[in-house]
């Protein structure tokens, strides 16, 4: 592999371009085991941050795996049945990302749910790296889309039961929002998240909204996502639950106030 320098325009996105022309003509084989992030860095020439996102994007999209302590692998390739979210291969509408937030209001409920009875202490992990990185991006005001998606996928895993993380590569990122710096309603949304079903002698999760730098329209998501971590790190099933329909459905209610709907 020769070395290949990226322009600095939107760096993360060449690196999976590249990553995965080398994956579609076969220098990197399913099984391979990616090159490790100094390596990377150096041949792309990119910092250890671009790499971490473009791992996340290419995790995200099914392309890698990884195995916590051993590395990054190419995944086999897949063809599942696309879902068809919006008409004749068009971007959804709102209606649709409407409906489809409804749809994961109840699925992934379910599913935080089962990740907060049967996650594993590696996936355990693996949420709070993704978390971690999250909170990174939102501080320096960079794209969350490629973290959030992960964490959504990362919860289905961890229930061990492999349709709803299909269910979920299936639907994409068509209802995770780029949100603006400042959502509708973002103390309440925020406060709301911090509060669901935690017992008086529970640890409080790092509250978002307390950190330096970080961007209100985001610290609100941010902080959903914690208050669904607590939970699934708590083994709390009915917290989980009650986390993640928040979470969506206040997603939900900021797309249709981003829209300007009652």
């Amino acid at each position: 592999m020769t070395s290949t320098p990226l322009l600095p325009r939107s760096l993360a996105h060449g690196l999976v371009d590249a990553l995965q022309e080398e994956m579609r003509s076969g220098a990197l084989r399913p099984g391979d085991k990616l090159p490790t992030e100094p390596l990377l860095m150096a041949r792309f020439g990119v910092s250890r941050t671009v790499v971490r996102e473009a791992m996340l994007r290419l995790q995200t999209a099914g392309w890698v795996h990884t195995r916590h302590g051993v590395g990054t692998f190419v995944c086999e390739p897949a063809n599942p049945e696309p879902v068809n979210l919006g008409s004749g291969g068009e971007p959804p509408s709102l209606e649709d990302k409407l409906a489809m937030l409804e749809l994961r209001m109840g699925l992934e409920s379910d599913a935080a749910a089962l990740a907060a009875q049967r996650r594993s202490p590696q996936q355990l992990e693996e949420l709070g790296q993704v978390l971690a990185s999250f909170s990174e991006a939102v501080a320096a005001g960079r794209p969350t889309v490629a973290q959030d998606a992960q964490f959504h996928l990362l919860v289905a895993r961890a229930t061990g039961n492999r349709h709803f993380e299909a269910v979920l590569h299936a639907l994409g990122r068509a209802t995770i929002q780029r949100l603006p710096p400042v959502v509708p309603d973002a103390p309440a949304a925020a406060r709301a998240a911090r509060q669901v079903d935690r017992p008086p002698s529970a640890p409080a999760a790092p509250r978002a909204a307390d950190e330096p730098g970080l961007r209100p329209g985001k610290v609100v998501v941010l902080d959903e996502h914690r208050a669904i971590h607590d939970a699934i790190r708590r083994a709390d099933a009915q917290a989980a639950r009650a986390a993640m329909f928040l979470h969506l459905d206040q997603s939900r209610q900021r797309l249709r106030a981003l829209a300007g709907l009652a």
